[in-house]
């Protein structure tokens, strides 16, 4: 595979793209044009790659067509968010501030979290979406079990030295 002869410092530049990428695909697209600016063929360069012949030859032809910023992956379009910026921070602040007494419990769980969009925000998700949503807010949905209102330190500690049970040091 013929590409055109570019620059020393776009081969440095392409080694630079390949020691720093952690995408592998991106990491492949640039080692690929430099196995073919070294002289290999395209299907020397897919079965070192393990890519296809015809991917391997779109990225070079792009590369010669282009040069290195034609071999980076144009941002795909996805699905328009439920949650509108505006709704994010609604969000946030009224997990931040915790369950009111209409949620009745003593802890947000995800189908909490699932209701509470809906009925306030107006906005449907599933649980198992809602903990997507969740990380990218920065929460986990892991939190340390609330203390019962009940709960005497002081019970514990001398529950602990009366005990014939548990062993002293």
């Amino acid at each position: 595979m013929v590409v055109s002869e570019r620059s020393a410092g776009d081969l440095q530049r392409l080694q630079e793209h390949i020691d720093h990428e952690r995408d592998a695909l991106r990491r492949d697209r640039f080692r690929a044009v430099l196995l073919a600016l070294e002289g290999k063929e395209a299907l020397v360069i897919a079965d070192q790659l393990a890519r296809s012949r015809r991917s391997v030859q779109d990225w070079v032809y792009a590369y010669r067509d282009g040069g290195i910023d034609a071999i980076q992956p144009k941002p795909q379009p996805g699905r328009k968010p439920k949650l509108t910026p505006e709704k994010e921070a609604r969000l946030r602040a009224r997990l931040d501030a915790g369950p009111t007494a209409a949620d009745g419990v003593c802890t947000l769980r995800g189908k909490d979290i699932v209701r509470i969009l809906e009925k306030e925000m107006d906005v449907k998700h599933t649980l198992g979406s809602i903990y997507g949503v969740l990380d990218r807010l920065g929460y986990s949905c892991l939190s340390p079990r609330p203390r019962h209102e009940k709960n005497d330190p002081k019970a514990m500690e001398q529950f602990k030295e009366q005990s014939p049970f548990l062993s002293k040091p």
